[in-house]
């Protein structure tokens, strides 16, 4: 076990200085990670990656808890930075692709994890943050904590966030986000699917512990198997899903039952999206 603390300081004090705790269980309550900088910063992100990549490697670590420190959840990117961003000759076009790709790159890194991992929810989670929410295996939230994706009200759209957001709450919910920026309330982020519960603030602790509990009893194979599994099916069309969990052979076996020629491991899943009409004996396949 091991504390890992990003050397960068917020400017100042007020909310988005808020640093982010990710905390390893069965180690918790101390800090396995800790960067004391903005949220969703240049060096936020780079701190949260590699604290994410050890995580990965740490067998010892069952559960991820990640939460923010301040009285925000995260506010979203730093926009001081962003604002230095599009001072550059190409008006930050490149600054931009760059700080986007980041932050989609470490948040695409949350479902492959091994580890479940859970957003714990005190305050705001805008823009990024509320990306960072979605994101999570599981969410937790606080009556008090409100959602937003509010880049319309500075001429930015929260092209990032919009992908996991309206995968968890879907498209016309992800759309009202997304058109007026207005935010949504934690119990009407339960009724959208974005988090799984929301509880009073002194509760939140306590319902986050119970959560916990009840993972721990399990195999943490079972679990990492299970949680691959699942962000590998969860998008396939209709007529993968029912093959998508099958191990390797069984697969194989099944495909050479329905008569069509076992390809390449790496093409398996893409060969059975298509549909096929039968032709000598086999299945033809086609787009």
């Amino acid at each position: 076990f091991h504390e890992l603390v990003c050397d960068a300081e917020p400017e100042d004090d007020h909310d988005d200085g808020a640093p982010f705790y990710l905390h390893g269980w069965p180690t918790f309550p101390a800090a396995l990670g800790a960067a004391h900088v903005e949220p969703a910063s240049q060096a936020m992100l780079d701190a949260l990656g590699t604290a994410l990549d050890d995580l990965a490697a740490d067998q010892s670590i069952r559960v991820v808890i990640l939460r923010g420190a301040g009285r925000a959840f995260c506010a979203g990117h730093d926009l001081r930075e962003m604002t230095a961003g599009r001072q550059a000759e190409d008006g930050g076009h490149a600054y931009f692709q760059a700080l986007f790709a980041k932050c989609s790159g470490v948040m695409m890194r949350l479902p492959k994890l091994p580890q479940p991992v859970i957003a714990q929810v005190h305050g705001i989670a805008t823009a990024a943050g509320c990306q960072l929410v979605a994101s999570c295996d599981l969410a937790i939230a606080s009556r008090e904590a409100r959602f937003a994706t509010p880049g319309v009200n500075i001429g930015l759209f929260c092209s990032t966030p919009m992908v996991p957001i309206s995968r968890a709450v879907g498209r016309k919910r992800a759309m009202q986000m997304l058109l007026t920026g207005e935010p949504i309330d934690a119990r009407t982020a339960v009724d959208w699917g974005l988090i799984n519960a929301a509880v009073p603030p002194e509760e939140l602790d306590d319902r986050l512990d119970a959560l916990v509990a009840q993972i721990l009893r399990f195999s943490p194979t079972v679990i990492g198997l299970g949680k691959e599994t699942f962000y590998s099916q969860v998008d396939l069309e209709e007529h993968a899903e029912c093959t998508a969990g099958l191990p390797q052979a069984e697969l194989e076996e099944l495909l050479l039952a329905l008569g069509i020629d076992v390809p390449h491991p790496p093409v398996v899943a893409d060969h059975i999206h298509r549909r096929g009409q039968p032709r000598d004996g086999h299945l033809l396949v086609d787009r």
